[in-house]
């Protein structure tokens, strides 16, 4: 690989930036062979069965359609026989111009077909062949970069249901390299894509196999003991009238605030949690976290779990966020934490709604909850140590998957606008 490629004002300008000069701009109708567009499919053309609708949700930025099988639409094979004009199978590469969201975020974007099957076109949706001077994998990678999103964003038309005309979209010139340097650029980064979606695949595995151990290791066994929580922890929020608007919210300080949307993954998000001026911090010792602390949201999105596993600097509660703590040692809190994040919880919240949407845990249904725990502590802290091993393997590898996709948005910019030569 040659580092020392064109860059700057050596190349030639577009609305998205500068490209080396011997990239040949052509527009993008000069380089397909067959365009052609969704079906106008009426509600009444849906059926449970038949021939798969490719829709515009299955289109993102992975390169690569993308469609859960149970969230297919399908038509009749009649209807698909009458409109072969908008059919698309492997063969095609699909496009969205189209879309319910007013800022277009999938306007433009380009993705292939893995699975060998026919699909009928949604409105909105197209699919094309490409001519012999162009890659599609180039192009694929091409649509996600920032420069070529700029450039759909301006040529997009409406207000409510934006969308690009054919015509638009076929006069957007895009760099072209050699045949060749497409397909190295291409190749280098469906290599990056490759390991990013083997990370994915490992940590969703991981996931996978947590939640069995969970159901297997937190089942009650001869020997456990129920207890209600009424009776075994101590359960602090912040009191109402002193709950923080958002004016309080400080991008740095020496307190944090915690509040529900902090939590991710099951423990606190500090990288950007808010935080909050002293005085605000020293209203309440009693909502002042601690390690191993067990928090659980009260509002809003009710049942939601995390824990305290590190703490860098003093940090309350806003309203919202009970903080659980046992008594006299009735149960260990990492045990506990990982009980909450069970089917144990959430069929106990389950049982509290019964059928209707709550917005709200009431101290006096939350401290009806039952549970079972090991009688020992020592028991409680092997089973916790287990999953916490767990948690810490995802998240080395969701570090792993973090700079894989650093690194590839890296080489797209380099290797896309021509700062980077592969040839």
């Amino acid at each position: 690989m040659n580092s020392g490629g064109t860059t700057g004002s050596a190349g030639q300008g577009t609305q998205g930036g500068y490209f080396p000069p011997d990239w040949e701009m052509t527009s993008l109708g000069e380089l397909f062979t067959e365009f052609r567009g969704g079906a106008p499919l009426k509600p009444s053309d849906f059926t449970a069965s038949g021939v798969k609708v490719l829709p515009k949700g299955g289109v993102g930025r992975t390169g690569w359609l993308q469609v859960k099988d149970g969230d297919f639409q399908y038509c009749s094979r009649r209807y698909a026989a009458e409109h072969r004009g908008n059919q698309v199978d492997q063969t095609y590469t699909i496009v969205v111009l189209r879309d319910l969201v007013p800022s277009g975020p999938s306007i433009g974007l380009v993705v292939q077909i893995r699975a060998e099957d026919t699909y009928v076109l949604a409105q909105g949706v197209y699919g094309f062949k490409v001519n012999h001077v162009l890659d599609t994998r180039f192009l694929v990678h091409l649509s996600n970069t920032n420069w070529y999103r700029k450039l759909m964003n301006s040529i997009m038309v409406g207000s409510t249901q934006v969308h690009v005309t054919n015509t638009a979209f076929k006069l957007v010139r895009i760099p072209v390299p050699s045949k060749a340097e497409q397909s190295a650029i291409a190749s280098a980064l469906s290599d990056a894509d490759a390991l990013i979606e083997a990370l994915e695949q490992l940590i969703a595995k991981k996931r996978h196999v947590k939640k069995g151990a969970m159901q297997e290791l937190l089942s009650p066994k001869d020997g456990w003991v129920e207890k209600t929580l009424q009776n075994t922890a101590t359960l602090k929020a912040r009191i109402g009238w002193q709950g923080l608007t958002t004016a309080e919210y400080l991008d740095t300080g020496d307190y944090y605030l915690v509040t529900g949307t902090d939590f991710k993954d099951g423990y606190i998000d500090w990288d950007n949690c808010p935080c909050v001026e002293e005085l605000r911090y020293k209203q309440d010792r009693n909502i002042q976290l601690r390690l191993h602390d067990v928090l659980v949201t009260k509002d809003g999105t009710i049942g939601k779990v995390a824990m305290v596993n590190c703490l860098d600097k003093p940090a309350t509660l806003n309203s919202g966020v009970f903080v659980i703590r046992p008594i006299e040692g009735a149960f260990h809190p990492d045990f506990f934490y990982y009980l909450l994040c069970s089917n144990v919880f959430s069929e106990f919240l389950a049982q509290l709604s019964a059928g209707s949407t709550i917005n709200h845990l009431y101290q006096k249904d939350f401290v009806t909850f039952k549970y079972k725990t090991p009688r020992t502590i020592e028991e409680q802290v092997t089973i916790a140590a287990i999953f916490s091993d767990m948690d810490a393997e995802i998240s080395a590898l969701k570090a792993k998957l973090f700079k894989a996709r650093q690194i590839k948005q890296g080489m797209m910019h380099n290797l896309l606008t021509g700062r980077t030569r592969m040839i």
